[in-house]
């Protein structure tokens, strides 16, 4: 399959600046590399970290982005998993060491020299990229591109935070009900699970959405629940947050904290977490996360609710993104 020598792509040059368009040159890919046609690439609040300079330490000039889903039109040399034509997934694992402990462990996600798509590796804010065959997924064919993106991160994501909350869930609380949150009820109705949704106070609108998508309660991040929590999940990059879903959860309850950057947490008495209470964070993703939320995901049928933009108005997208004026999740098309 043909491909152009260059590629269009809106650049990070510096945190706290917006985007700027460029035309870059297009390397062939290495021998484990995949080079792919960007068809679609989700816009992820963990993006927003990295352009606002909440995560310090990105690549630059850095192509954001991972939540890609294009089509490989040319392979490296020690490509095998994939062939010209496959549509593939890339999300934020771009590559570990395979030598640390961690590693070692079969704990990939908490690797010690690990790569990170859009971060410290180039991403998909891009008409073309290039990815480790060995970190890329084959994309269920059921979505189209646009839809499938936000399966990348906001899924998996969602998907192991789900997974950390415990096995004995009956009420699950998720506070910030953005792109993680309405794929994650989804997957917690489909267990059979009552999921109270909290957002931003006054935020009926979003509310509304996620007793659309099978919330049994939604309401004020400030509100208490009208039932004890099993369970939690924060989403929302709030610190004052995780007091208020102690509070909500009974004894031996368990709150995930599914971001990668939170505010300070403010103190807070030790009745709340007294009672075998567990407090727990969601660091990156194995690959074993994808492969078996990927495969989940088109049997429940998973449906993503999704704001397309050209890539050119990624700045818009990002915008948006931090007014809280996207219901589900914005996504770039390349088309």
């Amino acid at each position: 399959m043909s491909h152009p020598s260059t590629r269009q792509a809106m650049v990070l040059t510096a945190p706290g600046t917006p985007l700027v368009w460029q035309e870059l040159p297009l390397s062939a890919p290495g021998p484990e590399q995949v080079l792919l046609h960007v068809q679609a690439c989700g816009v992820c609040r963990t993006d927003l970290h990295v352009a606002d300079g909440d995560l310090t330490r990105p690549k630059l000039p850095l192509i954001l982005g991972h939540e890609i889903v294009g089509t490989v039109v040319a392979l490296g040399s020690r490509v095998a998993k994939f062939r010209l034509g496959d549509r593939v997934g890339v999300p934020w694992l771009g590559q570990t060491c395979g030598q640390c402990r961690y590693c070692r462990k079969g704990r990939e996600n908490l690797c010690d020299a690990p790569g990170f798509t859009g971060y410290t590796l180039d991403g998909g804010f891009t008409d073309y990229t290039v990815a480790d065959q060995r970190y890329c997924f084959p994309m269920p064919t059921s979505y189209d591109p646009i839809q499938a993106a936000p399966l990348l991160c906001a899924g998996l994501i969602g998907y192991r935070s789900y997974r950390l909350a415990g096995d004995d869930i009956e009420h699950l609380g998720i506070y910030g009900f953005g792109a993680a949150a309405h794929i994650t009820v989804q997957v917690a109705r489909h267990f059979g699970q009552k999921v109270y949704a909290f957002t931003v106070p006054g935020d009926q609108a979003t509310q509304a959405f996620a007793r659309s998508l099978g919330a049994v309660w939604a309401g004020d991040s400030t509100s208490k629940p009208p039932v004890e929590l099993d369970a939690a999940i924060i989403f929302a990059p709030v610190g004052a947050l995780l007091p208020a879903a102690l509070a909500a959860v009974c004894k031996g309850g368990v709150v995930v904290c599914g971001g990668i950057h939170m505010s300070p947490v403010p103190s807070f008495p030790y009745d709340i977490l007294w009672g075998e209470r567990v407090v727990r964070s969601v660091a990156n993703l194995t690959r074993r996360d994808g492969e078996e939320f990927l495969a989940l995901a088109p049997q429940i049928p998973i449906r993503t609710e999704v704001q397309p933009f050209p890539l050119a108005a990624a700045n818009e997208a990002m915008d948006r993104l931090r007014q809280g004026l996207i219901h589900g999740a914005a996504v770039l098309t390349m088309a």
